[in-house]
């Protein structure tokens, strides 16, 4: 016979519950409830956002969009080539090494803190969606939303730079339709062509960043292959950059040109600014590990072997100047060393690279540790402060110029930019990868600086450009009254007469800084991404409250109808001035996101799994497994 389970029913039939067992359960309902009410509205609301706790599940959902190749009006993959090298330098081989870990041992949070950390999160996730619903309806696939207009702006190819940069931030952000419906708008891009305004030529270095680097971003996080194949026309694009007599990229490539099958292909750059040379690293780089095509790596190699050839032979040994000719391969006529605009992003690939390859190319770490003691030395400076206890865990980054004498030491020209910011997460970063714990200590001091400077302002954000007065030792430093009125007079340049009051009062200077002389804030992410990097470094929440004010700040003073706008003057604190009517697309894929990530939980793009470049944007780092990495 066939036995199925039953369940009996009590002996003596039906009997009803007692008073008590009612009065129990009635009271277990109760407590159930309450509790339930209080768990729901003790979390941070967002009617539209993915539970906190489905997050990790939403990171690793794969579903692809539509694996169609989208067609192009022109397939960069049978463009000509008339410098193709006799051969290509491959890959790395073998598996990655174990490198050294960088993020802190976070430990469980506390419950109130979690709850202001999730918070914070929700409200910068609300200022993404609020922008990017304006992108949507106003500026569907152009370049840039104009914040005050309402209008799409072209700028950087007319390809739509926000949309593909903006992709890995939707993703992270757990923004699930609006990523799938910008995956279907970038599937149609066109890259073929350049709209007509930008006389057919685009900037290699912007493009390769904001573009190629948002796309392949996008596509380690999603396997999306719609995105790698885009990466892909892309990257065969920008590789014709390279087709020049030495294989050196160019600043700017026109693109019809690029096309042409007869011709000897372009002439390298007489004049090229360091970074437009040298930052396109990581991004070929990935594109060479996802697709396999070793001319991606041969094409950057190639630059880093000539970085490697010349660094000693430059007019500060060991750093490299603003202004390279690619043309001749030399690196010895500019005297202007600098880790700001124009030079920032190549130092910032050295130990990127290094990470990204797994620690199979030594050349990387060298040119990191070959430069940045030379930037400690040089270019680095405690600022004068009245209270000198301040000044005490405070550096700024200046530039450094050589002068004509040989063996004598570079003059500190102390102007601080903030693109320069980067350098506190770049040091942090790269003392944890190569275990140097003056550098990481280094990190933490230049983070502080720009924190500073963010604080002191009358609207709690930092200018593009400001200088200080650099004190001549780091560890003693009284404040000079003399001596820093001097500079402020010198550097009025007697516009507004010579009374240091008046001065002062017409300069709107904070005491302790010498001169404002740009007092915009772009919208630029380098700020808050040092915090972000020296938070996950060293765990330090008072990090989280830092970046709580600068976020606030920024929002209270850039927040226009459409979006966020560039401010005008960090001075003015004066509520309802109008910002400029401009808004990168950075400010969504770069600043936006590092906000997002500092309140978000710890092994969300993990520094340990993850290594962002210039832009942002996350790359896979290869770990215990075979650097190949299938498409």
């Amino acid at each position: 016979m066939n036995k199925k389970l039953r369940i009996k029913p009590p002996r003596g039939g039906y009997q009803p519950m007692s008073r008590r067992h009612v009065r129990t359960l009635s009271y277990a309902f109760l407590f159930v409830s309450v509790f339930g009410l209080f768990y729901v509205f003790s979390r941070p609301t967002d009617s539209l956002a993915v539970p906190f706790e489905q997050h990790a599940a939403y990171m690793n959902d794969r579903r692809n969009v539509d694996n169609r190749f989208s067609k192009a009006s022109y397939d960069w993959r049978k463009a000509p080539f008339h410098n193709r090298p006799a051969s290509y330098k491959q890959l790395p081989k073998g598996k990655p090494k174990e490198l050294p870990k960088i993020q802190y041992d976070f430990q469980e949070e506390s419950r109130s803190r979690r709850k202001t950390r999730e918070a914070r999160r929700v409200a910068v996730r609300n200022e993404f969606k609020r922008n990017w619903a304006s992108y949507k309806k106003l500026a569907w696939g152009m370049d840039e939303l104009a914040p005050i207009a309402g209008r799409g702006i072209s700028s950087f190819g007319g390809w739509g730079a926000t949309l593909v940069d903006s992709l890995d931030t939707l993703w992270i952000m757990g923004l699930k339709d609006e990523f799938r419906e910008a995956v279907e708008a970038t599937a149609g891009i066109d890259f073929g062509g350049v709209v007509d305004e930008f006389g057919g030529a685009i900037s290699v270095f912007e493009t390769t960043i904001r573009y190629l680097g948002g796309l392949l971003s996008a596509y380690d996080l999603s396997n999306e292959k719609v995105l790698l194949d885009k990466a892909i026309q892309v990257g065969e694009m920008l590789y014709r950059a390279f087709d020049t007599q030495n294989n050196m990229p160019l600043d700017r490539l026109y693109i019809d040109v690029a096309k042409e099958t007869t011709g000897n292909g372009f002439t390298s750059d007489s004049n090229i600014c360091f970074a437009g040379i040298g930052s396109l690293t990581m991004e070929f780089v990935r594109l060479a590990q996802v697709t396999q095509d070793p001319k991606f790596y041969d094409a950057v190699a190639r630059v880093t072997e000539f970085f490697d050839r010349v660094q000693n032979s430059t007019r500060i040994p060991g750093l490299f100047p603003i202004w390279v000719n690619a043309f001749n391969q030399d690196m010895s006529f500019d005297r202007t060393f600098s880790m700001g605009a124009m030079s920032d992003s190549s130092y910032e690939y050295f130990p990127k690279t290094f990470a990204l390859l797994g620690g199979l190319e030594p050349a990387y770490e060298k040119l990191y540790r070959e430069s940045a003691p030379l930037i400690d030395k040089y270019m680095l400076y405690r600022p004068m402060l009245p209270d000198p206890k301040v000044g005490e865990e405070l550096l700024y980054c200046g530039e450094a110029t050589a002068v004509s004498t040989q063996g004598d030491k570079p003059l500190l020209n102390s102007e601080m930019q903030h693109l320069t910011c980067f350098i506190g997460g770049f040091f942090g970063l790269a003392g944890k990868l190569f275990e140097n714990k003056h550098h990481v200590d280094l990190g933490a001091k230049l983070t502080e600086g720009c924190i500073y400077a963010y604080k002191t302002m009358p609207t709690g954000v930092m200018p593009e450009v400001f200088n200080a007065l650099p004190c001549p030792s780091r560890t003693e430093c009284p404040w000079n009254q003399t001596l820093y009125e001097e500079k402020v007079m010198d550097n009025s340049y007697g516009k507004y007469g010579d009374d240091l009051e008046t001065v002062m009062k017409e300069l709107n200077i904070p005491v302790g800084f010498t001169a404002l002389r740009d007092k915009r804030y772009l919208l630029r992410p380098e700020a808050i991404e040092s915090v972000f990097v020296m938070y996950r470094i060293t765990g330090h929440e008072e990090y989280l409250d830092h970046a709580w004010d600068m976020f606030q700040a920024v929002k209270k003073y850039s927040t226009t109808a459409f979006g966020n706008g560039q401010i005008v003057d960090v001075t003015d604190a004066q509520s309802g001035v109008t910002p400029e009517d401009k808004m990168e697309s950075f400010w969504l894929a770069e600043t936006l996101k590092y906000f997002y990530l500092i309140f978000s939980p710890h092994d969300m793009i993990s520094l340990d799994e993850w290594v962002f470049n210039t832009e942002a944007h996350p790359f896979k780092r290869p770990k215990w497994e075979a650097l190949v990495v299938q498409g």
